[in-house]
Formats: structure tokens, sequence, C-alpha cells
């Protein structure tokens, strides 16, 4: 028991979660040797698949996991978003995000709270005792607050994110060991950090497992060159868990959780030369790049992952399709992208979505009018230049994020992982901290 305790007594729940960016569940209940940690919590307490958040998309989902809400609310829908009446569009950041976050409402609660590397965060709010944003921060240096905090992770080994660009190569050797640095170092400062014991909430995002993912999920599926490293680099996760684990006292809940699953990717598509082949969108001229290039006779676009917009009159600067012709025109693409096939005939999409199935809140008016779920191996792309094929079988990426197979594991025994999604994450942990909220607060319900 730490000198903290002893002050404060022992009567104040506490709960630490450990992020996990792209974790599929099947990966653990498939390589239970790797994976001790994780399946050790899910004996003593429960664990399993729950699904991801609409669109899967890590800059969307991060904001649902943390507060409980959908898009809608949390106004944030993907890694690009639209600017509401304008053909501008801007990458989220933690000002973006509109809903309450779990550590918010911890502090709200009186509680303290240290929130270490949650994509979607920056910059770091001042109003948590510690917290280090995560993916899209520019550098550890301005993403750090306090300068205790700040000090520490400049002089250490810390990086906020793995370099991509060294995926792409064909020699995934230097790619492989900068995860597993960033791995190992994050580790370290989570470590540190718990064990300094002067928080009620601690989150921690271990983001490097998505980008192991998406250059190796291949190897990993058809026992290639490098499926061997994932494994090792995945019993290291695992490991550094155990050792947090270990390191929080016992009245301490452990809950770890991931965004999304993964799953094989066999073609990048990109939906924007779909739409222009199909003849829904059309450009101002040939030199096009980006949304604002669309011109008056396009009757849609599409931004990442797989969300279609119709560019409707009255809330796009030059709308083609009446308000009076919504419905039958978006009825009209439902259609059209749910025959779609890919090169050998597959279906591209598993389902496809309405914006009021799945987007309600104040933030909703920059929600997609349809998203499309896609089936195993489209990867969906969007993008404004120029392509010379819808469907890219070359591309370096073998690993796509999929909506089911997120994983959750919950240490108590009352747990249940079960019919779950990522709107439950956020309730759970305040129910563990016994922080209470309004009923029509969250999307989400306990699953203790």
């Amino acid at each position: 028991m730490g000198l903290f305790d002893r002050l404060r007594g022992n009567d104040t729940p506490r709960v630490a979660f450990i992020g996990i960016d792209g974790l599929p569940y099947r990966l653990v209940a498939d390589n239970p040797d790797a994976f001790p940690t994780l399946s050790a919590i899910a004996d003593k307490g429960d664990g399993g698949p729950i699904d991801s958040a609409v669109p899967p998309e890590s800059s969307a989902c991060w904001p649902v996991l943390t507060s409980g809400v959908n898009p809608g609310e949390t106004g944030v829908y993907g890694f690009q978003d639209r600017e509401v009446g304008s053909y501008d569009t801007y990458v989220p950041m933690g000002r973006d995000v509109q809903a309450t976050r779990v550590w918010d409402r911890a502090t709200e609660a009186g509680l303290d709270a240290t929130v270490m590397n949650v994509p979607v965060t920056f910059p770091p709010q001042r109003t948590v005792q510690r917290m280090v944003s995560g993916y899209l921060s520019p550098d550890v240096d301005k993403a750090a607050h306090p300068e205790e905090l700040r000090k520490y992770l400049t002089e250490s080994d810390y990086r906020l994110s793995v370099n991509a660009k060294l995926g792409h190569r064909a020699d995934k050797t230097e790619f492989i060991e900068q995860a597993r640095q960033t791995l190992d170092a994050r580790a370290e400062a989570f470590t540190r950090y718990v064990e300094m014991d002067d928080w009620d909430l601690f989150v921690g995002v271990f983001s490097s497992p998505d980008r192991i993912n998406h250059f190796l999920w291949g190897d990993y599926e058809d026992d290639g060159t490098y499926r061997e490293d994932a494994l090792e680099f995945y019993g290291a996760l695992d490991e550094h868990i155990g050792t947090i684990r270990r390191a929080l006292p016992d009245d301490v809940r452990l809950v770890v959780g991931s965004t999304h699953g993964f799953t094989r990717l066999r073609y990048d598509v990109y939906c924007n030369e779909w739409l222009e082949r199909k003849g829904w969108l059309s450009y101002q001229d040939d030199d096009h790049g980006s949304l604002s290039d669309i011109d008056g006779d396009a009757r849609a676009y599409s931004l990442v992952p797989g969300r279609f917009y119709l560019n409707v009159e009255g809330r796009e600067p030059d709308g083609a399709v009446p308000e009076s012709e919504y419905e039958a025109v978006r009825e009209e693409l439902r259609a059209e992208l749910e025959a779609w096939e890919g090169p050998d005939g597959t279906p591209v999409a598993k389902r496809v979505v309405e914006r009021e199935t799945v987007f309600r809140g104040d933030h909703d008016a920059i929600a997609p009018d349809l998203v499309v779920i896609p089936n195993e191996g489209f990867d969906l792309k969007a993008g404004f230049r120029s392509h010379d094929a819808v469907f890219d079988p070359d591309g370096p990426r073998t690993g796509m994020h999929s909506f089911e197979d997120a994983a959750l594991f919950i240490d108590h025994p009352d747990a249940k992982v079960e019919d779950a999604d990522l709107l439950d994450i956020a309730p759970t942990l305040l129910r563990l901290l016994d922080v209470d909220y309004g009923r029509t607060d969250l999307d989400g319900a306990s699953l203790i």
C-alpha cells in the first residue's frame, strides 16, 4: 500500500483501462499461449468479442469508446470530416470531440485521472491531472502535461506513434524493430505512472498493434515470413499488460479493450473512382485532388472509410440533389452499393447502413447518408485524384479494420461480455468508478 492510499483510505473505487488500437479477439482466442495475461483476466472475470463503431476507423472509434456515445454526439466520423455547409475538410483533433469523456466525468466527480496516449486528444487537457495526447499529436513536447510528465517523456525513448512508411518496405525488419521499441517504451511509461499511485482512473493506450496488423496481418493469416514476428510482438504486449496488472494495487479493477477487429485485406478500393465511373461524381476539371474540386453536377461523393454523402441542395454549397428527391436518390445509391461486386464476383458491401440507424445527436449535420460495412478483403478508400482502377490488389497493407471482433477483457467476477459493443466500455468504467450519470447521457450500458 502506497502513501497516497494511506492518506485517503481505500473507500474510493479505482480503475485502470488499457486500450489497444486494433486487437482482434480471435487472435487472442486462437493463440492462448501468446496471451496468458488476457486469458487469466477472462478466467477471473470475463472476456470476449465486441462490435466496433460505425465506421470502424480509429479517429471515430476512440471518441466513442471514451465517451459512450455515437458519432452523432461526438461529432467525429473519421480521419477526415467535412465542414458544415462547405466542401472544406479537416482532420479532427481533441477539441473537435463534442462529447464528455470518461475522464472528464471522473474529474467532475472529484476524482483524479491519468490519461496517456489516447488518439484524438490533442492538445492535452489542462483539467486532467496528467495527460499525454496520442496519435495525431505533433510531438511529445507539445502533447504532454504537466511539466514533470513532459520532461520525463522527452528525455526517454517514448514515441507517440510508429513510422508507418517503414511498413511499406519489402523488408519489414526496421518497421518491426521500431514498433517493438515504441511498445516497450510506452509500457515502461505506463508502469511508471501506474506505480506513482496518485490516480483514481488510469487510461493508457497501445497504438502500435494497429500498425503491426496493417502490414503483417497477411503474414499472420497466410503463414508468411513475418508471422512469428507478429506473434512475438503480441507476446510482448501481453507480458507488458501482465507487468502493469501486477503493479496495480489490489483494490484496482483492470479493463483491457480494443477499438476494432482486423481481417485480411485483398484490395484497396477507391470509392470516388467507382462513383465517377458510375456517373455519380464529376469534377470541375482534370486537375482534382480534394472534395472542393467536385462540380455542381455531382450527385454523391465518399470520405474514408466507406462513408457516402449525397450532394444535397441546401446542405452542400452546390448541391445537385433536391431535398424532395433525397430518399429516392439515396435508395438508388444504396441499391448500386449493394450490387457492387469485386473482381472475383464477391459483393463489396456486407451491409449498407443508413445515417439515421447509427447516428443520433446534436452533431449529426455532417453524418454520412450511407455507410458501407465491407466484406472481408475490401478496404474502402476515398481520395479525389484519379486512379487507373477501382480495385488495387498491390497495396503495401495486408490487414484492414473490421467492425466485428474487437476485444474486451474485464477483471471483475460480475462482468458479462456478451452482445456488447464499443459504446458499453465507458459506462462500464463509470460503473466500476461508482460515478453516476443520467440514464439518457450514454448510448451504451455497463457490462457489470
